[in-house]
């Protein structure tokens, strides 16, 4: 008879069943619980890098100055901060208790190092049946603050014709009475060497306007002083400056200064820096500002971005000051609707993509598009993108390195301000 039981199959399968069902459970329960563990990690990792970049952030220069005159080892000042911010961002996260978290600021040299560490338990369900009740989990972050990062400036200035638009509000208004198409632009006609007299351009000169390219113009030469004045050695900020070119029949970037540590001369030339030149107006259906072109140049122009540890090995910096408005030739690659291929549209983010996948850091400065509500063709084309303007120049900027200036606003202290914040970045480094 137990021989018989022994090979009766029937109900092994039930047998079997009832014995490796809870096994079958409790590793079910175990993948729920781990996969919460792994993303409330996830959580609290994203919130110790927070807290060490926001220990070692940009700060009042007081602070800053603080920070990196005291003597070298533990410094006290942003300890309280980071774990402030490392509270925040984890009040959100359900199930986790804090075991231990602790901030230390490290100064050596020019260099202030933040270590965020934290251990913390997760609380489980399904597991609890195998009488484990959490899951503990640490992690480290760290963040590091250099005044003495070496970097080189791209200085991109869009002087196509759209630039020569009237600088304030006010100005739109003058230029606007005072053209018989009603017209804000200041179009600069010169054709194989011959200045126009009777344009827009030289007609905002007699009247006293100021055009947006001058307020770039004086603004890319203010910030070279800037620039002098925060490097700790003569070498630490190399910048060279470039337009979208000289005159529409030939739009390629124009070298306006080579890169070099001689700033006063790069100030010189930035002075000088003028609005594109058209031959005629509606000249090739006014497609001048080729955003994809002068982001692609750029990258050719600047070589490979280093760490910034020495001359040799410098970041590099674009440093984009626009505003905003593509128009140029894509007939089929457009992101909006076109005109017999003329392409009129926010910045195609594409070409900001590879920028930074290749480790570029990019500064956008945008230049508010004004609306001109009694220009046709602004109601017809760009009116309806107006508001994504300025979004998609943020989305192609590198994280925090995004300002927003209208004319009257001053753009040569925001120029300045956007260059204090790339000079204090604090940066994530394990």
């Amino acid at each position: 008879m137990l021989r018989a039981l022994l090979k009766d199959k029937l109900g092994n399968f039930g047998i079997v069943t009832a014995l490796i069902l809870p096994l079958l459970l409790g590793f079910a329960g175990m993948s729920v619980d781990f996969t919460s563990a792994a993303m409330a990690r996830n959580n609290l990792q994203n919130a110790a890098d927070a807290a060490a970049v926001g220990a070692v952030a940009e700060r009042s220069p007081a602070v800053v100055e603080a920070m990196t005159m005291a003597a070298d080892g533990d410094v006290d000042l942003g300890k309280t901060d980071a774990l402030k911010l490392f509270d925040g961002q984890i009040k959100s996260t359900e199930g986790v208790q804090i075991v231990s978290v602790s901030a230390k600021i490290v100064k050596t040299g020019n260099n202030l190092k933040a270590v965020i560490t934290y251990v913390a338990r997760i609380s489980t369900s399904m597991l609890q049946v195998f009488g484990k009740d959490y899951i503990e989990v640490s992690g480290t972050a760290e963040a590091a603050y250099d005044t003495q990062i070496f970097r080189d400036f791209y200085l991109l200035l869009d002087n196509t014709p759209s630039m020569g638009v009237a600088a304030t509000p006010s100005d739109v208004d003058k230029m606007v009475q005072k053209t018989s198409d009603k017209c804000a632009f200041a179009c600069h006609i010169n054709n194989d060497g011959v200045e126009n007299s009777s344009d827009y351009y030289h007609l905002a000169k007699k009247l006293g306007v100021t055009i947006r390219i001058d307020v770039v113009a004086k603004a890319t030469a203010a910030l070279m002083d800037t620039a002098t004045n925060q490097r700790n050695t003569s070498d630490q900020y190399r910048m060279a400056i470039y337009t979208f070119g000289q005159k529409a029949e030939d739009t390629k970037l124009l070298e306006v200064s080579p890169l070099s540590m001689d700033l006063a001369q790069a100030k010189t030339k930035a002075s000088g820096i003028e609005l594109m030149t058209i031959p005629k107006q509606g000249y090739n259906n006014d497609q001048q500002t080729s955003f994809d072109t002068a982001l692609t140049q750029i990258m050719d122009k600047m070589g490979k971005p280093g760490n910034g540890s020495s001359t040799a090995s410098p970041e590099k910096v674009v440093f984009f000051v626009t505003d905003g408005v593509g128009d140029s030739y894509k007939p089929s690659t457009c992101t909006k609707k076109t005109t017999g291929g003329r392409c009129q549209e926010p910045i195609d983010l594409k070409y900001c993509k590879a920028l930074k996948d290749a480790n570029y850091k990019i500064a956008v400065l945008y230049t508010t598009y004004l609306p001109l509500p009694t220009n046709d063709w602004y109601n017809t084309w760009i009116s309806p993108f107006q508001s994504q303007i300025g979004t998609n120049l943020k989305s192609c900027a590198t994280d925090g390195l995004f300002f927003e200036v209208s004319p009257t606003q001053g753009i040569s202290e925001a120029m300045s301000a956007l260059f204090l914040k790339i000079v204090n970045m604090p940066r994530l480094t394990g």
